[in-house]
């Protein structure tokens, strides 16, 4: 690894992560993720802005010592998970006289998951600085755009918000800057979609404090630096509205065929009627492209066989994740088919107890699907349409 110049005094000194696959054990990694940190010089003081995971702490004090930093006297932490702040032991063992910055919560955070001494901490709150000399650090405290103590932290001068997770996304490539702003947009709001989407209505206001700030670049905790700030907060604005797209989300299992059929019918008498239809198959989607299609569907359809008395397991995972990230979805239904009895419909419905969505007559169906069956589906069809116009998508 090497040290990067943002601007002249200001350096990335993180870490890319090219070979990880998956995050928090949940979450798929397809492009790895970058770890990233901040070494910031004044005229006389000089700040590291965040740490890496523990698993890439060589790289980041290699790159410190390969800066010639002698000295670092603030240690701001932005936000206590590990893979920011991970490194954090490392680095005060390297540098015993620094002190470390952050607000309350975050400083309790750190304590219980790293051991660190209470007595290294300088705690803020929101609106407080810190002066480098000629530059000045400014903390914003932004709790649940993550974790309930997860804070943002601007340099005045130069006009850099470090802005933690908030506006990053898992990408491990050597562009320090955004390059390809298609790929970043994706790449962007699968990260809000598996990370940021459950506090939304946050994060609405945090966005637009941000935005009133005078803006040279954001640099976040993952991924490329953003030198246009434009792009990433009219995206940010638009997946935290609460305006939904003329599409319908399809996540489904078949184990015999049945379901499978019932999916195929109503795809086809959507796009019929003029709607957008995504249909996921759970044996093989990655669960952050599901995640990413929910960010600005108007309604999801849930399509599941019945397995001995319920629906089918990777069904219910799909739901309860779709259920836990609080999608801005209005309508929601469910298909699929059963053996000899069962009450997989009932079971869907009770777990998107957290999605506040209007329930759609489900289609269940004994075995495989005939006319009647495909008829329902028809109207189910009718239903979604009437729905989608009502709300002025079509």
């Amino acid at each position: 690894m090497v040290s990067r110049l943002i601007s002249p005094g200001i350096y990335w000194v993180g870490a890319l992560d090219f070979d990880r696959r998956i995050f928090d054990e949940l979450i798929p990694l397809p492009e790895g993720t970058s770890y990233n940190a901040y070494l910031v010089r004044g005229s006389e003081k000089t700040a590291l802005i965040d740490t890496v995971d523990p698993a890439k702490e060589f790289e980041l004090i290699s790159n410190i010592v390969k800066l010639g930093v002698e000295r670092i006297d603030y240690i701001v932490i932005n936000h206590a998970e590990q893979d920011h702040s991970g490194s954090l032991p490392m680095i005060l063992e390297f540098f015993p006289d620094a002190v470390v910055v952050t607000n309350e919560k975050c400083r309790d955070l750190l304590v219980a998951l790293l051991h660190v001494p209470e007595d290294r901490f300088r705690v803020i709150r929101d609106g407080e600085t810190l002066s480098l000399g000629n530059r000045t650090l400014e903390f914003l405290i932004t709790p649940w755009t993550h974790w309930p103590e997860t804070q943002l932290t601007y340099l005045r001068e130069d006009k850099i918000l470090f802005s933690c997770d908030l506006f990053g996304y898992h990408y491990a490539g050597s562009e320090l800057f955004v390059a390809d702003t298609a790929q970043a947009y994706r790449l962007a709001k699968r990260y809000y979609a598996e990370i940021m989407m459950p506090f939304r209505g946050s994060i609405k206001g945090y966005v637009e404090r941000v935005k009133a700030l005078p803006l040279a670049m954001i640099a976040p905790s993952h991924g490329s630096i953003h030198r246009s700030p434009g792009f990433i907060l009219d995206a940010y604005a638009d997946w935290v509205s609460d305006s939904v797209k003329n599409e319908v989300v399809i996540p489904y299992i078949s184990m015999h065929g049945s379901t499978q059929k019932m999916v195929e019918h109503l795809t086809e008498a959507l796009i019929a009627r003029g709607i957008n239809v995504r249909p996921f198959n759970l044996t093989h989607t990655d669960i952050g492209d599901l995640a990413l299609a929910l960010v600005d569907t108007a309604t999801i359809v849930v399509a599941t066989p019945t397995v001995l008395f319920g629906p089918h397991p990777q069904v219910v995972y799909a739901t309860y994740l779709a259920n836990m990230l609080k999608p801005k979805v209005r309508f929601a239904s469910v298909i699929g088919s059963f053996g000899w009895g069962g009450k997989a419909a009932d079971t869907i419905v009770k777990m998107l107890d957290h999605v506040q969505v209007e329930v759609l007559e489900p289609v269940i169906v004994k075995g495989q699907p005939d006319e009647a069956t495909l008829q329902a589906l028809n109207r189910l069809a009718d239903e979604i349409l009437k729905k989608h116009k009502e709300i002025n998508l079509l």
